[in-house]
């Protein structure tokens, strides 16, 4: 009696394995991953952070120029309602002014330098200081680059910035021109909801789950609500990235893009691996490398 119980207990369980795994599904295609694109992707983080002030239509202007596949940013909102690109949640840190972005309008934002602490040698010099180089709004740059892919940052703001945000993508033609990020699942998953047809990468929780699922070798059972995964090297004392992460990502078909990765060997590594794409302060390192 008791062997025909366990005997049930196992082919339950066998079954309901069997069920689980036959009905994942890995994540669809989409044309923000073109398979005529020129892999992996160099993804400029800010424009290229480490070359010139990060969020600026200076360094976005300059990481075109060198040849970068995307550019990265970081995406804020003013008080009047005007979707601007700036890190931080205040100007502090990347401006001459002090305040929280959300707070200002506009027309105040633009009164602050945001090459003023730029520098490269622990602020022995600040060469761009005084260029003219404000905070840009991102209609400007889906103006003025509308044929670049951009991998654009939900920051964490108290007015929510989605209808707007994918209003504009909308506007200017962008839905297969941008890839939607952050590290906030609430925020993602209202722009998911708002804004269907716009590609996204995994937000932190959803990040998680993915990586222990892959730790336990049973990433062929996650079925993914995004496109991308845009990770650490570690974190939390895990190691993310590894060759079998990137092997259990594309089983899955996601594309995996590392962040934020400045150095010859660490680039020259990933690449072997296969990974899709790499953000990266170093463009212009990065495409050295790849021979662009």
């Amino acid at each position: 009696m008791k062997l025909k119980r366990w005997h049930n207990i196992v082919i339950f369980l066998l079954t309901a394995f069997i069920t689980f795994r036959l009905t994942t599904r890995p994540a669809p295609n989409h044309p923000y991953y073109a398979a005529d694109l020129n892999y992996p992707l160099v993804i400029a983080h800010q424009g290229g952070d480490n070359l010139w002030p990060g969020n600026t239509m200076f360094a976005f202007q300059n990481a075109v120029n060198l040849g970068v596949d995307a550019l990265e940013m970081d995406l804020h909102i003013t008080s009047d309602g005007i979707l601007v690109l700036i890190h931080d949640e205040t100007v502090d840190r990347t401006t001459d002014g002090t305040g929280d972005v959300e707070a200002m309008t506009y027309e105040e934002l633009q009164q602050f330098d945001a090459g003023y602490d730029w520098s490269m040698d622990g602020g022995a010099t600040f060469p761009f200081r005084d260029q003219g180089i404000t905070v840009p709004i991102l209609e400007d740059v889906f103006a003025e680059f509308p044929y670049m892919r951009m991998t654009i940052e939900l920051k964490k703001t108290n007015t929510s910035m989605t209808k707007p945000f994918c209003d504009l993508i909308r506007q200017y033609g962008m839905e297969d021109k941008v890839l939607v990020a952050s590290f906030h699942d609430e925020r993602i998953q209202e722009f998911r909801k708002e804004c269907p047809e716009v590609a996204t990468s995994s937000a932190r929780q959803e990040t998680t789950v993915f990586v222990l699922m892959t730790k336990a070798f049973l990433g062929g059972y996650f079925t993914p609500h995004f496109f991308s995964l845009q990770v650490p090297q570690e974190s939390g004392g895990i190691t993310v990235m590894t060759p079998s992460f990137v092997k259990a990502a594309h089983a899955r078909n996601l594309a995996v893009e590392p962040w934020t990765i400045n150095d010859e060997e660490t680039m020259r590594k990933l690449i072997e691996w296969g990974v899709d794409g790499i953000i990266t302060d170093r463009p212009d390192l990065m495409l050295e490398i790849l021979g662009r």
